[in-house]
């Protein structure tokens, strides 16, 4: 498609506004030429690119997600298929890469290093150093995706070191995760060759990381948010800087994405050309990108926005496609295949009774707007352990590759007053956790999730409501749009039982997650995430 479009335009890398003339031949940039007087008022920007973000927990397949995220100005995504690696291994990222190409869009998928995550779990799949090889080599991956596992990296265990190592053959960058790592330890893990870190929640945190030479990512997701505790950086390091979700649940995608950070920055009053550099420019030149960049011969890749207050995204290109216009996506829904791996019987009401043998016991307690937990230590009644007056709930955990026993603890700060919450979404081995109130809604919750193969659940008074999953047990074959109704209509059936999380479903899926401190459960067990054993 041939077309030209004017007004002021945006050169990052020279830094400057002028009004100018687009052309646009093939899809790719064929001239800029300055105008004299801006024959509109609009801007003309390069994409906004998420620098970290897992399209599966967005519960939609790629394609799904480019229709959700592009009238938002999104042209890109550096994204780690690490949630369906731990479910279908090499299978399903590459499933993921072969329903992208359905698109424009760009996803830039990177090669998941901890699959699975930890060994304290049952994962699966598991994805090592020769896989990963493969994946770069034959697939064109960019990148190694986030370390998350930083004991192996400070104590140097071989096959982390291995994976490390493959990327560097690569000459590709590894993605860090190293939430509250900090002194000697931050730097021996930076030192071993990890780029970036998006796991920063301090400021003080993230500076001591850029001063050992890494980039921060700054997060705001729909569970964890650091804008707030970061954004400093946009003065002070912003060439070390870029902007992620993470982790984007689909009723807020719907709503915004990249651009709700890049105004928010801009209405604190930094510098324009820094705040949009974070969001296109530096995820660019850091992962070696081919989204354009208005240079001539450069892919037409680029937003109209209204002004650089209110940063209302006309229209938005990729490869000289007009991809969405008007706040409404143009890009076409797209079938796709269902793929899963889940083998696991119904549960009995009797599989989630506890014998508890001592009145005193840690206690999980989550953080709203964050994936970290505390421990507190709490004594409990042993006939009667579950007290929602104190807003301490049963948490199970049921694996969902094979038959065995669930694991059950006890959870502080969901707020519900009744009824049940259970996923398959469950970072990062995805068997299903539930939190509930009383055992007989845990148990139809969670056998929901069963006979469906995956999805998100909540039971009160014997009845059931659930969004079904069935790819992988993390996304789902629908309409995007149809998939965030059915999302917040379950949010607020959750909220409505008494939760007064932001995101109930979000935060229940990261209680599983064994590399984010301090006391999570997997299906094995309680675990300390600080000492990295079980308890």
């Amino acid at each position: 498609m041939n077309f030209e479009s004017s007004g002021n335009y945006v050169d990052l890398i020279n830094r400057r506004i002028y009004p100018a003339t687009v052309t646009v031949k093939n899809g790719k940039i064929f001239e800029v030429t300055e105008d004299s007087v801006p024959k509109n008022p609009y801007f003309i920007l390069p994409g906004f690119i998420d620098s970290h973000v897992h399209i599966e927990s967005s519960m939609l397949t790629p394609t799904e997600f480019a229709r959700l995220s592009t009238p938002h100005g999104t042209v890109a995504t550096v994204s780690d298929p690490h949630e369906i690696g731990n479910v279908l291994g090499l299978a399903g990222v590459r499933y993921m890469i072969e329903n992208a190409k359905k698109t424009p869009f760009y996803f830039y998928f990177g090669a998941p290093s901890c699959v699975p995550a930890t060994i304290f779990e049952t994962s699966g799949a598991t994805i090592d150093a020769d896989t990963i090889g493969t994946l770069f080599k034959e697939d064109g991956l960019k990148y190694l995706s986030e370390m998350m596992n930083y004991p192996g990296v400070l104590n140097r265990d071989s096959q982390v070191m291995k994976k490390i190592e493959m990327a560097k053959k690569f000459n590709l960058p590894v993605d860090g995760h190293a939430p509250g790592l900090r002194s000697q330890d931050a730097k021996t893990y930076i030192d071993a060759g990890i780029s970036t870190d998006h796991e920063c929640f301090k400021l003080d945190e993230a500076l001591e990381k850029i001063k050992y030479g890494m980039k921060i990512l700054i997060r705001e997701g729909s569970a964890a948010k650091n804008y707030e505790a970061l954004h400093p950086l946009i003065q002070t390091n912003p060439e070390r800087i870029m902007f992620c979700s993470d982790d984007k649940h689909p009723h807020e995608l719907v709503n915004g994405h990249i651009n709700q950070l890049v105004k928010r920055s801009i209405e604190k009053g930094y510098d324009v050309m820094d705040v949009l550099s974070i969001a296109s420019l530096h995820p660019i030149l850091h992962y070696k990108l081919d989204v354009g960049l208005l240079r001539n011969g450069d892919a037409a890749d680029f937003i109209i926005v209204d002004n650089l207050k209110d940063l209302n995204v006309l229209k938005t290109y990729i490869k000289g496609i007009l991809v969405a216009s008007d706040g409404k996506s143009l890009l076409p829904y797209q079938s796709c295949d269902i793929v899963n791996n889940f083998n696991v019987k119904e549960k009995s009401i009797e599989d989630f009774k506890t014998n508890l043998t001592d009145e005193h016991s840690p206690i999980i307690q989550a953080i709203d707007g964050e994936l970290i937990t505390k421990r507190i230590d709490a004594k409990l009644n042993k006939k009667k352990p579950i007290d929602i007056q104190k807003d301490i709930l049963k948490l199970a955990v049921v694996c969902r590759y094979k038959d065995v026993p669930a694991a059950v603890s006890f959870i502080n700060g969901f707020g519900l007053k009744k009824g049940a919450i259970a996923s398959s979404v469950a970072h990062d081995s995805h068997n299903i956790i539930v939190v509930g109130t009383n055992d007989a809604d845990i148990c139809l919750a969670v056998n929901a999730l069963i006979e469906a193969k995956g999805g998100i659940a909540i039971s009160s008074n014997s009845q059931v409501d659930i969004l079904k999953l069935p790819i992988a047990g993390l996304m789902s074959p629908a309409d995007g749009y149809t998939v965030a109704k059915d999302y917040t209509r379950l949010d607020l059936k959750a909220k409505k039982l008494g939760s007064t999380l932001q995101s109930p479903f979000m935060t229940l899926s990261f209680m599983a997650l064994l590399v984010i401190p301090s006391l999570k459960l997997s299906d094995k067990g309680l675990f300390d995430g600080t000492t990295f054993r079980f308890i």
